[in-house]
Formats: C-alpha cells, sequence, structure tokens
C-alpha cells in the first residue's frame, strides 16, 4: 500500500526539522564554543573580564565613569569619554543627535552646546585651552538668529534684529554687532526660528587643545578608549594627584596604547579602564 502523499511531506518534513536542529541547534554551537575555548581566544570569548584580587571589576571591552556620586570626575584617575548610554550595556547607544542640533531648547541643550560645555569643563580640569570652532568663552553654542527681509537665494539681505539664541537674558552676548545690527540676548521662551539661522566660527583654532574625542560620546556608549591625544592631557593632573612623576604616568599610557588595527584601521587608542586599574596597582593613592 502506498503512502499517501500528504504523510510522505509530513515525514520529509519532519526529517529535515531534525537534521537540521541537530545541526544548528547542536552541533554548529558545540562547535563554536569548542573552537572559542582554545588558548588565545577563551579570554575574549568569556567577555575580556578583568579580575583584581579575585573580584571581577569590569571587562577591556566596556567603559567605565570615573566619577564621585555627584558625577564629578575623580581626579586622581583617566577620564572616559562621554557616554549617551551611561556605560550600561543594556542601554546602549548613541544619542542620535547630529550636526545640525545648535539650537538650545528649554528641554535640553543642543548638541552644539553640550560640545561646548564639555569642552570648557575639560579645559578647567585639565588647565589647557578650551577654546574651540563655534563655541562662545562661556561654553555655549555660538548661533545667531538673524531677522529681516531676504532674497531669492533665501539670505537676509538687512537685518533688522540678530539674537544670539543660547544666550538667554541677562547674559551679554560673545558678539556685539553682526552686518552693523546690535546683537541682543535671546528672551526666555521666544521662538526665534523665523529667522536665519547662522553658527559663528569664531576665532578658536581648528585644532583645539581639547580633542573630539573629550567632548563626544561613542556610538555605542560603552567605548573604552580615548586618544593619545586626551590621555596627554590629563597626564600632569594624574601624576600630581598620585604624587608620581610625569614620566611614570606616561610610561603607564604608552603600555595601554594601541596602534592601528592591522596597522591602517581605526586610529590608535588608549584603554582607559585597564589604565586606571595598572594606576592603582602600581602607584596607589597613599592616605
Amino acid at each position: 500500500m502506498r503512502t499517501p502523499t500528504w504523510i510522505r511531506q509530513h515525514l520529509a518534513a519532519l526529517r529535515a526539522l531534525l537534521v537540521l536542529t541537530a545541526i544548528t541547534g547542536i552541533i554548529y554551537p558545540v562547535a563554536v564554543f569548542a573552537v572559542a575555548q582554545l588558548p588565545g581566544l577563551d579570554e575574549r570569548a568569556d567577555g575580556s573580564l578583568i579580575e583584581r584580587d579575585g573580584r571581577l571589576v569590569g571587562s577591556s571591552l566596556i567603559g567605565q565613569s570615573f566619577t564621585d556620586a555627584d558625577g564629578k570626575a575623580l581626579m586622581q584617575y583617566f577620564q572616559s569619554r562621554p557616554s549617551a548610554a551611561g556605560y550600561d550595556p543594556l542601554t546602549t547607544g548613541a544619542s542620535n543627535l547630529g550636526p545640525e542640533d545648535i539650537v538650545d531648547s528649554a528641554d535640553r541643550p543642543s548638541l552644539l552646546t553640550t560640545v561646548c560645555t564639555r569642552s570648557t569643563v575639560i579645559a578647567d580640569r585639565e588647565r589647557v585651552d578650551g577654546a574651540r570652532p563655534f563655541c562662545t568663552k562661556e561654553g555655549v553654542g555660538a548661533v545667531l538668529s538673524v531677522i529681516g527681509p531676504r532674497d531669492t537665494d533665501g539670505e537676509v539681505s538687512r537685518p533688522v534684529q540678530v539674537v544670539s539664541i543660547n544666550e538667554v537674558c541677562p547674559t551679554r552676548p560673545f558678539l556685539s554687532t553682526f552686518r552693523g545690527v546690535a546683537v541682543e540676548c535671546a528672551q526666555a521662551g521666544t521662538d526665534y526660528s523665523a529667522g536665519r539661522i547662522i553658527p559663528i566660527v569664531g576665532a578658536a583654532p581648528a585644532d583645539p587643545a581639547v580633542p573630539a574625542d573629550a567632548v563626544t560620546a561613542s556610538g555605542s556608549g560603552l567605548d573604552p578608549h580615548i586618544s593619545p591625544e586626551y590621555a596627554a592631557i590629563q597626564v600632569q593632573r594624574v601624576a600630581k594627584e598620585r604624587d608620581i612623576t610625569v614620566a611614570q604616568v606616561r610610561e603607564l599610557v604608552d603600555a595601554h596604547t594601541d596602534g592601528r588595527t592591522l596597522g591602517f584601521l581605526g586610529a590608535p587608542r588608549v584603554n582607559v579602564v585597564e589604565l586606571n586599574l595598572d594606576l592603582d596597582r602600581r602607584h596607589p593613592i597613599r592616605t
């Protein structure tokens, strides 16, 4: 007696299910796990975890904030780059704000003002020049709303009012005049979007002393690395706080600096987590 077609089809589907389950659900995972346990790969497979004195203290792949309970930088440590995720692997991600986010709102500062403020704070902490393009000396975005009739290209042909929209009154504007018109501070709650929004580059150097990674967050919010340039401006402070020489701190920075991947991918980087742990091990704070 011939087996009905529908039964044969179901038996074939069942056999395929069992075979694929064995391959993808058992054989493949076991093979991957076995390869991951090979010497040289086992540490990465386990998450590159870091232990000190038998205690898990972090991962070399995930950054940490070296701040106190109030969010202030712990001066004896190298500081990580900002994180929109708070270095929480469960909320990894970026702020999704882009270069056009330059106007502050009542709810939050713009990305530009956030960058400017960070640069000012870091400059004060590291005793370097915090000036950067499109930022005022006070650490907000240098942005004007130029109001007046426009020509066919959308440019304001004859300004009648100019407002520094990120500087709320009674703040004194960063510019006194623009195209012959006195610059005003912004009145709280007033919408100046009808004007032509113009960011002002200012007289800051094109290559600021505070590097870009010090004031911008990574895409993942988990990056444990900073640039050698950001590490360099922190060396003096860390050496002073730990009562050791600058040369000793620079030696550790160099030891935890990785070059470009494969010699040409990415940029040189310093692992802040590993560097700070090594500092505590070799040069603990004297109490």
